[in-house]
């Protein structure tokens, strides 16, 4: 395994530079206004996962705000790949984040911008996470964020402090509501499997993102046989339920023990889920690189 370099390197603005040193012009609209969208791989023994589809969402996410994707295809797997080398990335996140570009701050910009692009890795080995065997406890709050959650935009103050709260009551996560049911997490999507076996998630649409990880881990068991279904469910339904859990690119999948210190079920990660992060975990690492 190779060693991670005592610089770490970032791709800004067209240059790879050193992390620490790197810098972003004062009137940067993602600075200024959070006038942007960012994007996330996760990076397993080397391998990406479900990057073409996660670059598929960064090109949506862009002409849903007006941004002329900079870079094609084949121009972002490059970068992708060159800066996973200068970092010795063996497991880890790769983010993306595009903004609009610079100008003199206004509202109104001027047609012409060159956006802003920004890459930065980090080292993690997503795949070995301690709540994996343990569970996860999840809060529930009100969903305070604006009404475009399918674009995964970088404005984030809701989910920051979203996550603090988690952090003081000794949460991993935070479960959104609005209208009596959950929308999400605040940093992944949440799932249920009903006492009768069938795994729930919300239906896509403007309230949550659409996420890459709830999309293989529904074709996995669309193909293992499990009877689902995409529609929303309350906080008392995720607190009868069989089992529980939150999926996401830094994450992979994650089960949910607690829910507002309630236990679920048994208070053990469950079957369905393990059976879940086992076979994803089989297709990350015996399938072809998408890209």
């Amino acid at each position: 395994m190779a060693s991670a370099p005592e610089t770490r390197i970032a791709f800004v603005r067209g240059q790879f530079v050193p992390r620490d040193t790197a810098t972003i012009p004062l009137m940067d609209r993602g600075f200024l206004f959070g006038d942007g969208v960012y994007e996330v791989t996760a990076v397993i023994e080397r391998r990406f996962v479900d990057n073409g589809p996660h670059l598929d969402r960064l090109d949506r996410s862009l002409r849903e705000i007006g941004i002329a994707n900079p870079y094609g295809r084949a121009e972002w797997v490059g970068i992708e790949c060159e800066l996973m080398r200068r970092n010795a990335l063996d497991n880890g996140l790769i983010y993306i984040q595009v903004t609009r570009g610079v100008a003199e701050r206004d509202f109104l910009f001027p047609p012409d911008l060159a956006p802003s692009v920004v890459l930065f890795a980090q080292n993690r080995r997503v795949q070995h996470n301690p709540l994996i065997e343990k569970g996860a406890a999840v809060i529930t709050l009100p969903d305070q964020r604006w009404a475009r959650c399918d674009i995964k935009s970088t404005s984030l103050l809701a989910q920051v402090l979203a996550k603090r709260a988690a952090a003081q009551a000794n949460a991993n996560e935070v479960w959104m509501t609005r209208d009596g049911y959950i929308t999400e997490g605040a940093s992944s999507t949440a799932f249920i499997v009903t006492p009768d076996g069938r795994l729930v998630t919300r239906t896509l649409s403007p309230a949550i993102l659409p996420g890459v990880t709830r999309r293989t881990i529904m074709r996995i068991a669309d193909q293992a046989g499990l009877a689902l279904a995409e529609r929303p469910f309350t906080r008392d339904e995720a607190l009868g339920a069989a089992e529980a859990f939150y999926t996401s690119a830094s994450t992979i999948a994650i089960p949910v023990t607690r829910i507002d210190g309630r236990i679920v079920a048994n208070g053990r990660p469950g079957p369905v889920f393990r059976s879940l992060y086992d076979q994803y975990m089989q297709h990350v690492l015996e399938n072809p690189q998408d890209f």
